[in-house]
């Protein structure tokens, strides 16, 4: 049973003196999309009658078949502590559905729920929690983006060197106010990068607070005058962006990923879980590292992975296992970033490893050395595979993939790699500046 009636939400509306509520669903791409609306038209809201026009919304629908109604999920109500106390700002986020009453298949949240609802079958809670990094950087005297930064702070540095912390503790503080268990907030490696990590929860939960972070991330950071950027890899020579992904599945509120007889402290279920997220991933990585400059964070020298490997001890695997064990044994899948789709990134996750599971699946042996201290000789000895290089071999790699494609559905297989394709088609046309600087005067 859900925290919330039409007839409490309505009553704490007005108790919190709420005026606005914006209605919110995020597109094939994960980009927060919403329809606002006073209190007084929230009525239409429950009855599924605030309707848009789907084809506007890049992957959702083609011309002549436009009609779409967002059906707001209760439980997702949260008011905006950054807007007015005075006529209140909220939220609801929304589930899409067509207008005869059928959930739309390009609606990443229901992707998402479709693919926990067959864990919840097979017996399964999938817990998730993911590790979120972003840059601030200034804006220009337009108030628009740069990649300007006058700090030089590092890993777990503090002010004065650490010129974002104000920012950082506002952004903390305002995702408690809704509601977020905030564990650890720091800065990161590179100047001007942050990260900021909350509590596991349950695939969808935890898909919405990315989504909600995000936004509060960026709202705030504006704030300050700030432009926060969870781009992957903004600037060439330092550490990029990820969001490093853990993972465990429980039964009746038991992990199910531990096992105190194990050499490692891993179950078999934790086992065949990796093997299936490695027999996927390079179908995956489309969606886990879904733009062109995904992939200029996944190079040597950075701490990003690229090799198809798991470790309990390594930190430059694909696929690492924390330390902690017992109840808080989990996955920590290292590839994808901020700029992925978390709903699309969750649901194929989850998949592969219920594949693994499902087909019994053995992982290939640890390699729990540094990866990059290897020759390519050693790795194709080994059989150590690496990820897709680019967007254009993940493109094609999602293509091979028949069992990722039927996770996603038809609908957005289809319009994720045309505009996929389309994207990297554009980007392969361009001349860069280091083309020009490299080959303008000798050629």
């Amino acid at each position: 049973m859900g925290k919330y009636t039409q007839e409490t939400l309505m009553q704490l509306i007005e108790e919190e003196g709420v005026e606005f509520i914006r209605l919110q669903f995020t597109d094939m791409f994960g980009t927060l999309k919403n329809m606002a609306v006073t209190v007084n038209q929230l009525e239409r809201a429950f009855h599924r009658q605030c309707m848009f026009d789907g084809s506007l919304i890049e992957g959702f629908m083609g011309i002549g078949e436009t009609d779409l109604c967002l059906s707001p999920d209760l439980d997702t109500f949260q008011i905006f502590p950054w807007r007015p106390q005075q006529g209140k700002v909220a939220r609801l986020i929304c589930d899409v559905y067509r207008p005869c009453g059928e959930p739309f298949e390009g609606d990443p949240r229901f992707i998402l729920k479709r693919a926990v609802k067959q864990a919840e079958e097979m017996g399964y809670t999938f817990q998730v929690g993911p590790e979120c990094e972003f840059f601030l950087f200034h804006t220009d005297d337009n108030g628009l983006p740069t990649t300007t930064t006058h700090e030089k702070a590092g890993y777990f540095d503090l002010a004065p060197l650490d010129l974002g912390e104000n920012a950082r503790r506002d952004i903390v503080l305002s995702l408690e106010d809704m509601g977020f268990v905030v564990e650890s907030s720091h800065h990161e490696v590179a100047p001007a990068q942050h990260e900021i990590d909350f509590r596991y929860d349950n695939a969808l939960t935890t898909a919405d607070n990315i989504m909600t972070f995000k936004l509060a991330v960026r709202s705030i950071a504006k704030r300050h005058g700030l432009h926060a950027t969870f781009m992957p890899k903004p600037v060439f020579g330092v550490n990029g962006s990820g969001m490093h992904t853990n993972m465990s599945l429980s039964r009746d509120g038991k992990n199910l990923f531990a096992d105190k007889q194990d050499l490692h402290g891993l179950s078999k279920e934790a086992y065949q879980f990796i093997a299936g997220v490695l027999a996927h991933i390079k179908g995956m990585t489309a969606i886990t590292n879904p733009i062109v400059n995904s992939y200029k964070r996944l190079v040597p020298g950075f701490e990003a992975p690229m090799y198809l490997t798991w470790s309990v001890s390594s930190q430059s695997p694909l696929i690492r296992i924390p330390a902690t064990r017992g109840e808080g044994t989990r996955i920590e899948l290292r590839c994808p970033d901020s700029a992925c789709n978390p709903y699309l990134t969750l649901a194929v996750c989850l998949a592969a490893g219920l594949d693994g599971i499902q087909r019994k699946l053995t992982p290939p042996d640890s390699v729990d050395c540094n990866l990059y201290q290897l020759s390519e000789q050693e790795r194709q000895k080994r059989g150590i595979e690496r990820l897709p290089a680019d967007l254009g071999e993940a493109i094609e790699e999602l293509k091979k993939d028949t069992f990722i494609q039927e996770v996603l559905g038809k609908h957005v297989t289809e319009r994720y790699l045309e505009a996929k394709t389309a994207e990297w088609v554009q980007y392969r046309s361009q001349v860069t500046d280091w083309e020009i600087g490299t080959y303008l005067y000798r050629c």
